[in-house]
C-alpha cells in the first residue's frame, strides 16, 4: 500500500504562525482599552446621574433649610419698631435722666427676656447708647458711641438696618436690627435689637448638614464647620478689605479666602467643590468633594450654600465602572474561548478548564463586587432614612417658629385695648342715650345717678388701659378684688345684653377677697360671662350659674351655661391667641387668651369643663387675699 507524500506535508510555517501571534500582540492590548474605556464610560455615566440626582433632591433641602434661616431671621424684624409704642423710652429721648433711664433699662431687660434676644438697647441720634438690655453686666453697652455701625446710620436716615457683624464691646457675633424711632414725622432715636443665630449651626451639626450662609460682602457668617467661619467665598480687592477693618465689621478676624482643592461649574448656582479632607473626621480619604448649592435668602443680601457629599457617590461609581469593565471581560474572554473552542479540536478540554479557572475567579470578583454594593446601597439607604429624619425635625422646628411669631404679636397691644374697651364703651352709649331721654323728661335724680354711672365706667377704662400697660411689661400683680362686687360690676356692664334674653342666673359663691386686681377679674369676668351669653343666644331657657367654694388655700368660681357647647376640634384650640369660634367680626380670639394670663400672673389658673349635660364651664382658681371668713351670698 502506497502513501501519498502530500497527506502529511506540514503546512508553511508563515501562514500557520502569523494569524495566531497578530492575535497574540494584538487582541490583548486591545481588549484592556476597550475594558480602559468602556470602564471609563460607566463611571462617567453613573457619575452623571448621580450627581443629577443628588441636585435634584439637594434642590428640596436647600429650600427647606433657606427657608428655616429666613424665619429666624424675619421672626425678630418687628421688635425694633414695637419700642415706638413704649412712651418711656420717647421720655428718654426727649430728656434722658436717671428715672427714666431705669425704667427704660427694666423694660429692655424684660423684653429681651421674652423675645430670647440677645440684647435690645437705644440709642439717640448720635448714636450713643442710652438705654440697653443687658445694662447689669460688666461688658454693658450703656454709654458706647456706636455711631460708626452701618446699621446706626441706615436707621438713622429713615431706612431698616440689617447688619451682620461682631461686637466691638465683647467680640460676641450677632445679627443686628435696627429701626429708626420717629415722633411727629422726625427720627428722635435708633432701636437695635441683637440676635445669635448659633442655634442654626448647632441644629445642622445635630443633623450631620454641611452648608453655610455668606453676607453681602462674600464672608461666611455661619457654617457648620467651625473652619470654613468667618472666610470669603470669593476674592476680596484691597479697598473691600480696607473697608472691612475700617468699620469693625468683623472685629480683627482674618479673612483668608476660602480656596477649594477643584472647583467645576455645572450650572446656575451649582458647583463641585474639592476640598482637603479632615484626617479626624475622614481617616482614609486625602480630599473630600461636595455639590454645592446656592440659593440668595428673601429679604437679605445674603447665600445659603448646602453642600452635599460626593465620596459614596464617586465610589459608587468607580464600583459601577469597574463593574462594567469585568462585563466586558468577560463577554470577551467568552467570545475568545468560543472561537478558540470551534477551531482546536484537540485544545477544547484544556480551555474548558482554563474558561471554567477563568469563570471561578470572574464569579469570585463580582461576588465581591456585589458584597461592595450591596454595603453601598446599606449605607445609602441609612443616609436617606437619616435625611428623613433630619427633614421632619426641621419640618417640625418651622411649625414651633410659625406659632412663637404668631404669639409675639400679642406684643401689640393696641388690638386687646380695642377688644376690652368694647363693653364698657357700649354700656357708655345706652346710659348716655338713657341720660339726654332722662333729662327731657326732668329726671334729673336718675340722670345725675346715670352721668356718675358713667364716671365710673371713664374711670374703669382708664383702669382697664393701665391695667393691659402693666400686664405687657409684666409687672407684679399686688391688688386685692371683692369677687361679689365683681360680678354686680359684670353684670352691670353686661346689662344691655341680658335685658335681651330671658337668663335666670344661680348664684351659688360666697363673696372673698381674692388677690388680684380688681379691675382684672372684672376682665376676666366679662370675657367668661360675656362668652356664656353668646353661647346661650339660640337657648329658648338660658341659664346661669356662679358656683364657687374654697379648694386647696385658692378660691374656685366655676361659670356654667346650658349653651350649644364646644366643638370636640375647637376644644384642642380655646386658648390660642386669635382663635374664636364666633361668626364674622364678633370676636378677635383674645379674650380667653388675655383672662388665661390675667390668672396665671396672680398665681392662678382657667381651666374649662364640659360637663355630660351640656353646655360649658370655665373654672377660674384665685389665690385668697386672707385667710378671713368668706360671707354667703
Amino acid at each position: 500500500m502506497k502513501c501519498d507524500p502530500n497527506l502529511f506535508r506540514a503546512a508553511p510555517p508563515s501562514l500557520a504562525v502569523k494569524p495566531r501571534l497578530i492575535r497574540q500582540l494584538f487582541l490583548p492590548p486591545l481588549i484592556i482599552a476597550l475594558m480602559i474605556g468602556l470602564g471609563y464610560v460607566g463611571f462617567w455615566i453613573s457619575e452623571f446621574y448621580g450627581i443629577r440626582t443628588l441636585s435634584e433632591t439637594g434642590e428640596r433641602q436647600l429650600e427647606l433649610h433657606a427657608r428655616t434661616v429666613e424665619s429666624e431671621i424675619s421672626k425678630y424684624t418687628y421688635l425694633p419698631s414695637l419700642l415706638e409704642l413704649e412712651t418711656s423710652v420717647s421720655k428718654l429721648l426727649a430728656d434722658p435722666n436717671f428715672e427714666t433711664r431705669s425704667t427704660v433699662n427694666d423694660y429692655l431687660e424684660g423684653l429681651n427676656r421674652r423675645s430670647r434676644s440677645r440684647a435690645i438697647y437705644v440709642m439717640d441720634t448720635t448714636g450713643r447708647v442710652l438705654a440697653t438690655s443687658n445694662w447689669r453686666d460688666a461688658d454693658s453697652y450703656l454709654g458706647e458711641d456706636l455711631s460708626f455701625r452701618a446699621y446706626f446710620q441706615n436707621a438713622v436716615r429713615g431706612q431698616p438696618g440689617r447688619f451682620y457683624g461682631i461686637g466691638s464691646t465683647n467680640g460676641e457675633p450677632g445679627y443686628y436690627l435696627a429701626h429708626g424711632l420717629e415722633e411727629h414725622g422726625k427720627i428722635i432715636g435708633v432701636a437695635v435689637v441683637k440676635v445669635r443665630l448659633e442655634a442654626l449651626e448647632e441644629r445642622w451639626q445635630r443633623a450631620r448638614l454641611e452648608a453655610f450662609v455668606s453676607d453681602e460682602n462674600g464672608i461666611i457668617i455661619l457654617s457648620s464647620d467651625p473652619a470654613r467661619r468667618l472666610k470669603a467665598v470669593r476674592p476680596l480687592s484691597d479697598d473691600t478689605k480696607e473697608r472691612l477693618a475700617r468699620s469693625l465689621q468683623y472685629y480683627w478676624a482674618t479673612l483668608n479666602e476660602l480656596e477649594p482643592l477643584a472647583r467645576e461649574r455645572l450650572s446656575e448656582g451649582t458647583e463641585k467643590l474639592t476640598f482637603p479632607a479632615n484626617t479626624e473626621v475622614v481617616a482614609d480619604e486625602k480630599e473630600v468633594s461636595f455639590l454645592a448649592q446656592t440659593r440668595p435668602l428673601n429679604d437679605t443680601p445674603w447665600n445659603f450654600t448646602l453642600l452635599t457629599p460626593l465620596n459614596d457617590l464617586r465610589r459608587a461609581a468607580i464600583n459601577q465602572g469597574i463593574l462594567v469593565a469585568v462585563a466586558f471581560a468577560l463577554v470577551a474572554f467568552l467570545l475568545i474561548a468560543w472561537n478558540e473552542r470551534r477551531k482546536v479540536i484537540a485544545t477544547r478540554l484544556a480551555a474548558r478548564e482554563a474558561l471554567q479557572e477563568a469563570n471561578n475567579q470572574l464569579e469570585r470578583r463580582i461576588a465581591e463586587r456585589t458584597t461592595d454594593l450591596r454595603a453601598s446601597n446599606e449605607r445609602l439607604k441609612s443616609q436617606i432614612r437619616e435625611r428623613r429624619q433630619a427633614e421632619e425635625t426641621l419640618r417640625r422646628a418651622q411649625d414651633e417658629l410659625v406659632q412663637a411669631g404668631k404669639l409675639a404679636a400679642i406684643g401689640q397691644m393696641s388690638t386687646s385695648i380695642a377688644h376690652e374697651l368694647n363693653q364698657p364703651l357700649a354700656a357708655l352709649r345706652t346710659l348716655s342715650g338713657n341720660t339726654v331721654r332722662f333729662l327731657e323728661r326732668g329726671a334729673l335724680d336718675t340722670a345725675s345717678a346715670n352721668l356718675k354711672t358713667i364716671n365710673e365706667l371713664i374711670d374703669r377704662m382708664g383702669r382697664i388701659t393701665a391695667s393691659l400697660r402693666s400686664f405687657a411689661r409684666r409687672g407684679d400683680d399686688q391688688g386685692e378684688a371683692n369677687l361679689g362686687k365683681a360680678v354686680d360690676a359684670t353684670f352691670q356692664i353686661l346689662g344691655s345684653r341680658l335685658e335681651t334674653l330671658p337668663l335666670t342666673v344661680h348664684r351659688h359663691f360666697s363673696s372673698a377677697q381674692l388677690q388680684i386686681d380688681q379691675t382684672r377679674l372684672e376682665q376676666i369676668l366679662v370675657n367668661l360671662i360675656g362668652n356664656a351669653l353668646d353661647a346661650m343666644q339660640a337657648q329658648p331657657a338660658p341659664e346661669l350659674w356662679l358656683e364657687g367654694d374654697i379648694v386647696e388655700g385658692k378660691y374656685r368660681l366655676q361659670v356654667r351655661d346650658n349653651g350649644h357647647g364646644i366643638d370636640p376640634e375647637a376644644r384642642k384650640h380655646l386658648f390660642e391667641p386669635f382663635f374664636t369660634t364666633k361668626p364674622g367680626e364678633q370676636g378677635l380670639g383674645l379674650g380667653l387668651t388675655l383672662s388665661a394670663s390675667l390668672a396665671a400672673a396672680t398665681g392662678g389658673n382657667l381651666a374649662v369643663e364640659h360637663p355630660a349635660s351640656g353646655g360649658t364651664a370655665f373654672v377660674l382658681s384665685l389665690p385668697l387675699a386672707s385667710p378671713q371668713q368668706v360671707e354667703s351670698t
